[in-house]
């Protein structure tokens, strides 16, 4: 099974730049299969990373930024993956 591990931070105004650097320099305790890093407006950052391991595995996640540097705590999302539900590989809804 894989599991992607999603977290969110909105940095303050600004420092968009610079929650991105950190997030980018965060070294995980194992390596996933995939770590992409994404920015939005308002300064905000999401890293998801991919792993071969169940949904309610223990599993190595971003901490949390300094205080001084994110507007809220992070948000975080644990998502497993689905079998492909037609012959094309893509789910049913079109």
């Amino acid at each position: 099974m894989t599991v992607a591990l999603m977290w969110e931070a909105r940095a303050l105004p600004g420092r968009g730049e610079e929650l991105l650097a950190w997030a980018r320099t965060q070294a995980l305790a194992g390596t996933p299969l995939r770590r992409e890093t994404l920015r939005a407006p308002q300064d905000r950052v999401l890293v998801i990373t991919w792993w071969d391991a169940d949904l309610d595995a223990e599993l190595p996640e971003l901490p949390e930024p300094d205080e001084g540097l994110v507007t809220r705590a992070v948000h975080r999302w644990r998502f497993e993956s689905v079998e492909a539900d037609d012959e094309d590989g893509r789910d049913g809804d079109r």
